[in-house]
Parts: structure tokens; C-alpha cells; sequence
């Protein structure tokens, strides 16, 4: 299950001041490198010059030497790293293979200090481990943008569904419309007809006539007027009643928002400031104390330290090997290098012990800022979107308060002007009927009448245009709600990834240990241990992505009963195991076996000969390149094909 893109060409290194090494040069090709050697012969620091060519900055300089440089060349690209002193610490320039080696760092990278197989091994924040390269934030930012997204879709969809039903209203109401308004104008020609007819019985030159037919056709536009504005007003008063209800609903969701004092958004502020400082002192005591933890543990692996009983003196003498002089079978001593005076190599391992559990303190005590952190930047976020909305809704009713008093003064214009036609209508009534006489009866009538009918018409028509206008709206945005649902299902297949995004990486997470640690217990045939399997539990009452993980150890006991155990009782050989499937749960579930290429082995002296030789046969599967790093009695049980690297 290597990368998808095999790479068939050896690794070249070309290495200078890194850790132990002066200077070297190794070739790697694809598959499995056996590193092998005693202790102190600079396995561990090629190691780091691997992981250093691939972006990490978990590699250290020569004591001795001021810069350090590592060289890779894979598939005729070449990277080339270098590390140089600044004050009491290091720099690193040049770019890597990976962009951004932080995930690499935590499953691909396995070192006997690697975060992710120490976490298992001890059973710590398992499920935290698997998440750390996972922004949670980023995911929940993009599910709360969908769902807004959704919704207002679903809203335009619902008003368009609204709409839609009360189309056959409308087209009934159009064709009853257009009835009316031929009836009206067949009435209205009958009327012409007839005043044609009587007309020829008048004489045409009279100028009552002229007088009176323009008066009527005067009142006749004074009425349409009139009728417009009373729509009009008709309209702005169903506004008015709409704009009300609305601002009545915004006062509610005004009252339902609790007030939030300046005071409590300061404690947060202040709060999440102090968690900050802490985390950053936090995360440099952890990075200084890796740094000093590393330092030591490559002073006392690397081949030119000063490890003599006598402090030296015989090596002068030129009398058996570097590594004879270095160790002594009875009393192994060091002279240290803080002081320069000789201890037990014990003590300097004891206390480079007790560093590693105080980082471990420091980790889990940061662990606890995060979440601490983390929660009160919920609270934070919480409150300022309470706060947003307030504002949104206090700006809201200030503009309908202000719409409001703007179409409040159109009414009242409106209504003055209706008043002023009003007059106007009857004062044309009147001088309508003044000019009548029983000469002109009939043909006034006739005209009174066809004047109420083209009225009547005009009405209507406007009615019509009315309904046309508003048929035509729904009849596009039926159309367009096709659209609307593709859009939207688009959204909800989008929303259902993001949302169940965190659940499967934590449930491919499980899924992988838990297959892979069934495979690895029945090839190393550890005795009386049945299974050990994660289980992966929602805390009660949490958000969403609040899981974590549990570590099951079950035993059997020698008439087959089952048990469960912790993994305080496991061996150091069975912890160990633990952490590196754990971290091979973590290189498959976040796909690094499609961009890391490398994949590196160190510390498994507590794993006797024959289970290393299963354990890195099972790992060779999952990596183009797998680097062990072994003792010669170790290295002698793993197949002949793999390649050995016997100097460095």
C-alpha cells in the first residue's frame, strides 16, 4: 500500500555536521534500509538528517561545528538543507521535500521521542494526537457558512413554493379580468353607438355642448386621478401594516438577546491573553527541554564523546578499539559535558529521564491551555455574534422606524390630495348638471354613462397589467427554482462532507489501529493478550467533535477467561508495538503514504529480534522508503533482500 506514484530510483544523501556525523554519504533505495551498529554509531543522527532533507527541524547541529548541511537527491530533484548556530540556538534555511512537515513529524518520523507513539504507548489524549493536523476551526467556520447559505436558499424556495400556489388564483383572476373588460367595452360601443345616433339630432354647433362634453371629460380624468391615489394610499397602508409586523418581530428577537456587559467581553479578552502568554511559555519550555533531551541522548549515542573510566588517558595508549575504551564492563562512566567531571552514565540517563516526564508534564498541562483556550474562544466568538446581532437589529428597526415615518408622510400627502379631488369631482358634478337641459338629457346620460365605463375600463386594464406582471414574476421564478434545488443539493452534499468530516477521520483513525493491531498481535503471537483495540466514545453533553478516545487491553488467562487490562501491565515490548500502530493508524488516516516517501524506524530494542523482523516486514507495505535503524543481533533476524547500511 505504498504511494500511488512508486519511486523506483535511489536516495542519495549527502550529510555534513548533523547530530554525531562529521561527514557522510549514503545511498537509499526504494524499500527496506537497515541501519546497523552499535550504539554511538550515528544511526539515529542519519535518521534525523533524513527527516531534516524532508523539512523537519527536529535534527541538531555538530557540537563542535558552527553550520551543518544535508543533501538529498530523489528522482533527480535536490534539496538541500542547512542548520547554523545563532546565539544558543540553531537556524534552519533551504526548502525541503515537504512543504509543511508537521504531520510527517507526527506519523511518519518515529523516533523513540515521537509525540504520537509516545501518546499511545502511555495512553494520552489519543484522539487529541490524531486531530492535531485536522483545523477544526476551519471545518466548523465552513459548516456554519453552508448553513447560512442553505437557509437562504430554502427561504427563496419557500416564497417561490408560496408563490407558486397562488398562481391558478391569479390566472383566474386575469381571465376574469379580460371578461370583464370586454363586457365593459361591447357596453362601452353600444353607448358610442347610441350617443352617434342622438347626437345627429342635436344641432353640433351649440356651444353648451362643446362646454358641457368638455366638462365631462374633465370630470372623467379628475375621477381616474382620484382613484389612483386611493390605490395608492391602499398600497402604502398595506406597507405600513407589513413594516409594523416586521419591526414587531425584531423587537422580539431584540428582547430574546440577553444584554452582554463591555465587562464580561473584557474578562474574556483578558483571560484568553493570560492562556495565550501561558501557551507560548508553555510551548517554549516543551521545545527547549526537547532540544536539551535530544542534545543529551546524541551526546551519548555519538562515537567521539568522552566516555573514558580514566578520563581518557587510554586512548592515548592506542591499545583495542574506540568502542572497548568507551565502555567498561564493571564501572561505565562519562565525563560530563556541563561540568567536565566523571558520573555514572546511569545518573546522566536518569536525569534525561526525569526531563522527559517533566516535558510530559508540560505537554499534558498544555494540552489543558488548549482546550481551556479553546473554550473561551467559543465563549468569545459567541458573544461577539450576540453582539453583531444586536447591532443588526437595533440598525434594522432604526431603519424601519425611519421608513416608517416616510411613508407616514405620504400618506398624509396623499390623503390631503385626495381630499383636494375629492372637491374638485363634486364641483365638476355640479357644473356638469347645471349645463344639462331636457334638450340634452338623453345625450348627457349617455355621455355619463360612457364616461363611467371608459373609467371602469381604464381600471380594470391597470388591474390586469397588475396581475400580468405578477403572473410573469412567479412563472420566472418557478422556472428558476430548478436552479435554486440543484444549487441547494449541491450545498446539502457539501454540508453532510464537512459535518462528517472530523467523524471520519476519528472513525478511519479507529477502524485502522484497530484492524492493524489484530494483524500485528496474531503475526507476533504475544502470549495471553486477546485483543487491544480503541474505542471511540461522544463525552456526554459535548459540542459537536468533542469524542475521545479509550484504550482497551483485553487478556486471557491460562483457563481462557477474559479480562480486561490496562496498559500500565503491558510489557515495554507490547507498549511499544502500541505506539508504532497507533502512529501507523495516523500515516495511513491522514494519507501520508501518498506524500511522504519516507518512513523511519529507531528505539526498537525493547522488541526481541524475531517480532522486529515481522514488525518492519508489516511496515514495508505502507512506505516507499522504510529506514530502520537496528543492533547487529536485531538486524540479523530481518530477510537478506532488505539493504544494510553498516557505516555511516
Amino acid at each position: 500500500m505504498a504511494s500511488s506514484e512508486q519511486l523506483t530510483n535511489s536516495a542519495h544523501f549527502s550529510v555534513e555536521n548533523i547530530g554525531g556525523i562529521d561527514r557522510t554519504e549514503v545511498d537509499i533505495p526504494p524499500g527496506v534500509t537497515v541501519l546497523t551498529g552499535k550504539n554511538a554509531t550515528n544511526r539515529t543522527s542519519f535518521l534525523r538528517s533524513i527527516m531534516c532533507a524532508m523539512g523537519s527541524e527536529r535534527a541538531s547541529l555538530k557540537g563542535d561545528a558552527d553550520e551543518g548541511r544535508v543533501e538529498m537527491t530523489l528522482d533527480g530533484e535536490t534539496y538541500e538543507r542547512a542548520i547554523k548556530r545563532v546565539g544558543d540556538g540553531v537556524s534552519f534555511e533551504g526548502d525541503g521535500y515537504l512543504d509543511d512537515p508537521a504531520v510527517a513529524d507526527l506519523f511518519a518520523f518515529l523516533l523513540e521521542t515521537n509525540d504520537a507513539r509516545q501518546a499511545a504507548a502511555r495512553d494520552e489524549q489519543l484522539r487529541d494526537v490524531i486531530m492535531r493536523p485536522v483545523d477544526v476551526d476551519a471545518i466548523r467556520a465552513e459548516i456554519r457558512r453552508l448553513e447560512s447559505e442553505k437557509g437562504d436558499l430554502n427561504d427563496e424556495l419557500a416564497r417561490i413554493e408560496s408563490r407558486k400556489r397562488d398562481l391558478p388564483e391569479l390566472e383566474r383572476r386575469r381571465n376574469t379580468l379580460r371578461e370583464q373588460i370586454e363586457a365593459k367595452r361591447e357596453e362601452l360601443a353600444d353607448l358610442e353607438a347610441k350617443i352617434d345616433d342622438s347626437s345627429r339630432d342635436v344641432e353640433q354647433g351649440r356651444k353648451e355642448q362643446a362646454e358641457l362634453e368638455s366638462k365631462l371629460q374633465e370630470l372623467r380624468q379628475t375621477r381616474s386621478e382620484l382613484e389612483s391615489i386611493r390605490r395608492k394610499i391602499e398600497r402604502q397602508e398595506e406597507s405600513i401594516s407589513s413594516l409594523k409586523r416586521e419591526r414587531s418581530d425584531l423587537e422580539s428577537d431584540l428582547d430574546d438577546l440577553p444584554e452582554s456587559p463591555m465587562g464580561d467581553h473584557q474578562n474574556l479578552e483578558s483571560e484568553i491573553d493570560r492562556l495565550r502568554t501561558k501557551r507560548q511559555d508553555l510551548n517554549t519550555d516543551i521545545n527547549e527541554l526537547r532540544s536539551l533531551i535530544q542534545y543529551n541522548e546524541e551526546r551519548l549515542d555519538a562515537e567521539d564523546y568522552d566516555l573514558l573510566q580514566d578520563g581518557g588517558a587510554a586512548a592515548d595508549d592506542g591499545s583495542g578499539s574506540l568502542t572497548d575504551q568507551l565502555v567498561d564492563s564493571d564501572s561505565e562512566t562519562v565525563v560530563c559535558w556541563t561540568c567536565g567531571s566523571s558520573v555514572e552514565r546511569e545518573q546522566i540517563e536518569s536525569t534525561i529521564d526525569r526531563l522527559k516526564a517533566l516535558r510530559t508534564e508540560k505537554v499534558e498541562t498544555l494540552n489543558d491551555v488548549k482546550s481551556r483556550l479553546e473554550a473561551l474562544k467559543e465563549d468569545q466568538r459567541e458573544a461577539t455574534r450576540k453582539q453583531r446581532r444586536r447591532t443588526e437589529l437595533e440598525r434594522k428597526l432604526d431603519d424601519i422606524d425611519a421608513e416608517l415615518d416616510r411613508r407616514d408622510d405620504q400618506v398624509d400627502a396623499l390623503k390631503q390630495n385626495r381630499e383636494a379631488l375629492t372637491e374638485e369631482v363634486e364641483s365638476l358634478e355640479s357644473e356638469v348638471e347645471s349645463l344639462e337641459s331636457a334638450d340634452f338629457d338623453e345625450i348627457l346620460t349617455l355621455h355619463k354613462e360612457a364616461n363611467q365605463l371608459e373609467f371602469e375600463i381604464d381600471s380594470l386594464e391597470s388591474d390586469l397589467d397588475e396581475v400580468t406582471g405578477e403572473i410573469e414574476d412567479v412563472e420566472a421564478d418557478v422556472q428558476r427554482a430548478d436552479d435554486l434545488r440543484e444549487t441547494r443539493a449541491d450545498l446539502v452534499d457539501e454540508l453532510t462532507d464537512q459535518r462528517t468530516k472530523i467523524d471520519q477521520i476519528e472513525g478511519e483513525a479507529v477502524d485502522s489501529f484497530n484492524d492493524h493491531m489484530e494483524s500485528i498481535l496474531e503475526l507476533l503471537g504475544y502470549e495471553n493478550i486477546e485483543r487491544i483495540w480503541i474505542e471511540r466514545i461522544e463525552a456526554p453533553g459535548a459540542s459537536e467533535g468533542q469524542t475521545r478516545f479509550e484504550l482497551h487491553i483485553v487478556r486471557t488467562t491460562e483457563n481462557g477467561a477474559a479480562y480486561e487490562d490496562t496498559i500500565d501491565h503491558l510489557s515495554e515490548s507490547e507498549r511499544e508495538v502500541t505506539g508504532l500502530i497507533f502512529a501507523l493508524a495516523g500515516y495511513l488516516v491522514h494519507d501520508l503514504h501518498e506524500s511522504v516517501p519516507f518512513m523511519v524506524l529507531d528505539s526498537l530494542e525493547a522488541i526481541d529480534s524475531d517480532r522486529i523482523a515481522a514488525l518492519v516486514e508489516y511496515f514495508a507495505d505502507y512506505a516507499d522508503f522504510l529506514v530502520v535503524a537496528l543492533l547487529p543481533e536485531d538486524a540479523q533476524a530481518l530477510d537478506d533482500r532488505f539493504t544494510r547500511v553498516t557505516s555511516i
